[in-house]
């Protein structure tokens, strides 16, 4: 017999997988796991952009003339509830990335690249929790995370999968829920990056999100911000000193994000459920990045 999934329970599962969107960001949240609870999700993603900012201006076309560049992204996640007040994300995708006209890639000379990005893993605490006499309730949290390159890929050229830093990140968070479950949910982060060939720029993320839950469905809608805290603009004369395209990730990459993410339970038992996701994602603007919209499914099982 199929049931659905209490809606206090679901709404931890969506926001492992809503993480498969456009670009990285912080991949915490603030809802809690119960303890020992275990879930494992899969997902796929696909953006492309024809389009690129030049420092800040929008560009009629990709870098070198590329053309469309589309990737594709399929991530696996897991999470565990450590106890009530501590939990464990980590994370690990599989990237795919080609340009349409066929041009190669300056620094990795062929024009698609493929493999296994960034290993990451979080640690997060929950610092407060407070409900209200309206049945109202605010939490406050805590996470650090490590982020790891494991695919040895070339991170210097235009169709990189990542910048191959290693990441130190911090971060902090309030949720606020309303006794008829509508959230609202802000956070602050600081991603210290190190990589031992270029100099990449330290980061702030700040994320905001509006969301909505019951029995049936979660949702939510989300702007994701980075401000690189450094770092120079693609053309600029310290761009080229540089050495071009193979500085690229010496470059001051802003962006501001916007997410929409939606989950449906399936099926439910006493020792497991299943549910399917679906999101969209678009950057709404940036600095030396890409103007990509794209759009994701997933699959997610959790285990009491």
């Amino acid at each position: 017999m199929i049931n659905l999934i209490n809606p206090q329970k679901m709404i931890w599962i969506l926001c492992l997988v809503s993480i498969s969107s456009i670009s990285a960001q912080t991949i915490i949240n603030g809802f809690f796991p119960k303890p020992k609870e275990f879930t494992i999700a899969t997902s796929y993603s696909y953006k492309s952009y024809d389009t690129f900012y030049m420092g800040t201006t929008l560009s009629e076309s990709n870098p070198m003339d590329m053309g469309e560049i589309s990737s594709s992204v399929a991530s696996i996640y897991g999470a565990y509830g450590v106890v009530d007040w501590l939990s464990t994300v980590v994370t690990l995708p599989y990237i795919s990335v080609q340009n349409e006209n066929g041009v190669l890639d300056p620094v990795s000379g062929t024009n698609q690249v493929d493999g296994v990005q960034d290993l990451s893993v979080f640690l997060k605490a929950k610092i407060m929790k407070k409900k209200f006499d309206n049945n109202s309730k605010l939490s406050i949290g805590g996470a650090t995370g490590l982020t790891v390159p494991v695919g040895g890929y070339e991170a210097g050229g235009i169709l990189s999968l990542g910048n191959g830093a290693t990441a130190f990140d911090n971060c902090g968070f309030m949720q606020y829920t309303t006794a008829f479950n509508l959230f609202v949910e802000v956070q602050a982060a600081y991603s210290l990056r190190n990589n031992a060939d270029f100099d990449i720029p330290n980061a702030a993320m700040y994320s905001a999100k509006l969301g909505y839950y019951n029995k049936w469905f979660y949702a939510h809608a989300k702007l994701g911000v980075q401000n690189s805290l450094d770092g120079f603009d693609i053309g600029s004369q310290e761009f080229v000193d540089a050495g071009g395209p193979a500085a690229l990730p010496n470059t001051e990459v802003d962006y501001t994000n916007f997410y929409f993410d939606v989950y449906v339970p399936v099926y439910k038992n006493e020792s497991n459920s299943f549910g399917i996701s679906s999101g969209y994602a678009s950057n709404i603007e940036g600095r030396n990045y890409d103007k990509a919209s794209g759009v994701s499914v997933g699959l997610v099982y959790k285990i009491k």
